[in-house]
């Protein structure tokens, strides 16, 4: 009665993990153990070849027994030692490897030549360890072991003989094969899960970038027009209620956006950016000049100069103390240029390390790169501060890399 109880549950679990393996494969969850790595264990039983010989020394068939035995050992000590360094990559290209391959081969022909019979087994083995050691040019060292296995073989033997020589160029370039296969099936998995694993990494990255670059720039609007807003309050209501609309507009525009970057879906507008600078600017007391020539940009290029015009206003709204900001887009047939220059002086700040700027320029510079473009921030030669971006017209990365350099800064975000 237990035991077909026990048989009962042991089918009804057996079921439920089938049954539970096939949903996981259909939703894709299914995680695959490919097991251990293969290594000189998986060879060894191969050794049972060699008992044939074994048998004949306990029997008294073998003339000079002691010289069989040690050979024997020697064969077996070989074997074991080429095999167990063949499963690594720096050891099976070792010279000692090699040389204990060679003495392995000697060992066996003089073994085979000396006794013949089922001492010529021996010869597959040398083939096991010859495909698991030199698992390149496999036509030319397999066939020599074949050959050098036929011609002793023949030599004792006859023509069966021929039989050992194709056993030992089977076993040779099978067990290459399929180590080989095996090998290169577990480096395809590594560098897919290293793919994997960089394609999660890339979208942090971005999505890191796009929640910097929204709350940035809108957080620093909202600030200042919520100092516009309570610097007119005592003396003009109706000013400071149109600073609060701004705000509201501007809190949920953000919203919006954020959702968009959230799903991934979002596409930046340059005409939209420059007019929310012109109204960042002017409610934070800044005289914006705006100028906009040449041709149509694709969607790419209008969505990285978008960006840039968002971190260089905040920039300036944020640190820059300046009167006028002026916003250049000119453009050729093929590269596009955006200068945004502003007279300010510049809060005091902590410099940021040679050649690097801050987190929003940074991460601009890595954008617009990707495009094939570059960026340049830094303080002008006049005073204020200038930050100039480019892009090919068409937002396509070039055949040639561009060298793309982002100056030290001392006003960042």
């Amino acid at each position: 009665m237990e035991a077909r109880e026990l048989q009962r549950c042991y089918q009804e679990n057996k079921t439920r993990l089938k049954a539970e393996r096939r949903a996981a494969r259909k939703a894709g969850k299914l995680l695959e153990t490919p097991g251990p790595p293969p290594s000189g264990f998986t060879l060894l039983p191969w050794l049972l070849m060699g008992m044939g010989a074994f048998s004949n020394i306990f029997q008294g068939k073998t003339p000079n027994p002691w010289i069989g035995g040690l050979g024997l050992l020697a064969f077996n000590s070989f074997y074991i030692y080429v095999t167990f360094r063949a499963f690594s990559k720096e050891k099976r290209k070792a010279l000692s490897t090699r040389v204990a391959l060679g003495l392995l081969a000697v060992v066996t022909c003089g073994l085979a030549i000396g006794y013949g019979g089922t001492w010529l087994l021996f010869f597959p083995l040398l083939g096991l360890a010859t495909g698991a050691l030199l698992r390149g040019h496999l036509r030319a060292y397999g066939t020599t072991v074949a050959v050098l296995a036929g011609v002793v073989s023949c030599y004792r033997d006859g023509w069966n003989g021929l039989n050992i020589a194709y056993a030992t160029w089977i076993s040779t370039m099978v067990t290459a094969v399929v180590l080989s296969l095996s090998e290169a099936v577990r480096e395809l998995r590594a560098a897919r899960e290293e793919l994997a694993r960089r394609a999660v990494e890339e979208e942090r990255l971005r999505f890191s970038r796009d929640l910097h670059d929204l709350l940035g720039h809108t957080l620093s609007v909202i600030v200042v027009k919520s100092e516009a807003a309570r610097r007119l309050a005592p003396r003009d209501m109706e000013a400071a209620l149109a600073q609060v609309t701004d705000i509201e507009s501007v809190g949920r525009q953000a919203l919006t956006e954020i959702r968009e970057a959230v799903t991934g879906y979002r596409e930046g507008s340059l005409a939209t950016e420059l007019d929310r600078a012109r109204s960042a600017l002017t409610a934070a007391g800044i005289e914006p000049r705006v100028r906009r020539s040449g041709s149509p940009l694709a969607p790419q290029a209008e969505a990285l100069l978008g960006w840039v015009v968002r971190e260089a206003v905040t920039n300036a709204v944020r640190h820059s103390g300046a009167a006028h900001c002026r916003i250049t887009i000119e453009g050729t047939p093929e590269r596009v240029r955006l200068t945004v220059v502003d007279d300010g002086a510049g809060a005091p700040a902590q410099p940021a390390p040679e050649g690097v700027g801050g987190t929003g320029l940074q991460g601009l510079t890595e954008r617009l790169a990707a495009a094939g473009g570059s960026l340049r921030a830094g303080p002008s030669p006049r005073g204020g501060f200038t930050v100039t971006a480019e892009l090919p017209v068409d937002g396509e990365r070039p055949a040639e890399p561009v060298e793309v350099s982002l100056s030290t800064a001392p006003r960042t975000t």
